[in-house]
């Protein structure tokens, strides 16, 4: 099997992104956008994704450097896969984090949609809007064809709330990448398309 890889530059008057991706990696990162919240949440799909990650980012404020982002990793996601044959398509996790708990489904469809149920009270994630989260889940799906229903279920604190939800992506994402031995070199579709 080829290496399921992809290299992502972007660089615009807003943002200058560079983002390395090993779908079949150890969980390997190295992440470094400038914004330590977001920089630990990134860290956190990595690992628990299994995927190795690089991520050099810079940009005028939060909001486009956490979409840019989305949007490169989302890309990525859609280089790296192919023409996706022989993946698991789905992926589904729950994962708690001391209060909180988070449960995430995806299908690889082609088709990008979020339906999201973040209940975040603003409370501390040093001075990271909670709101970039939603932003950066719908601008990653939508890039990369992913149908993403996300539901953080309860929780006090939102940073054990995001990193519970970053942590269940991350696991839902590597179950939906992983090779199924049993449909290799074919695709996970009745319409034979993806």
């Amino acid at each position: 099997m080829d290496k399921r890889k992809s290299t992502i530059k972007r660089e615009t008057k807003e943002t200058n992104i560079n983002l390395e991706l090993n779908i079949d990696g150890t969980g390997k990162y190295e992440v470094n956008t400038g914004i330590r919240m977001f920089d630990h949440l990134l860290s956190q799909l990595a690992q628990h994704g299994r995927f190795d990650i690089t991520i050099s980012a810079s940009g005028d404020d939060q909001h486009h450097l956490v979409e840019d982002v989305a949007l490169c990793l989302g890309k990525a996601l859609g280089e790296a896969l192919g023409d996706k044959r022989g993946i698991f398509r789905m992926g589904d996790a729950t994962v708690p984090m001391d209060d909180a708990l988070s449960m995430v489904a995806i299908d690889i469809s082609g088709r990008g949609y979020a339906v999201l149920e973040l209940p975040f009270t603003d409370n501390d994630m040093t001075g990271f809007s909670t709101d970039l989260i939603r932003h950066f889940l719908e601008s990653l799906v939508r890039e990369g064809g992913i149908n993403l229903h996300a539901r953080v279920v309860y929780g006090v604190n939102d940073h054990h709330k995001a990193e519970s939800l970053f942590k269940a992506l991350g696991r839902a994402l590597d179950i939906a990448t992983t090779i199924d031995k049993r449909i290799e070199g074919e695709l996970p579709s009745t319409k034979d398309l993806l």
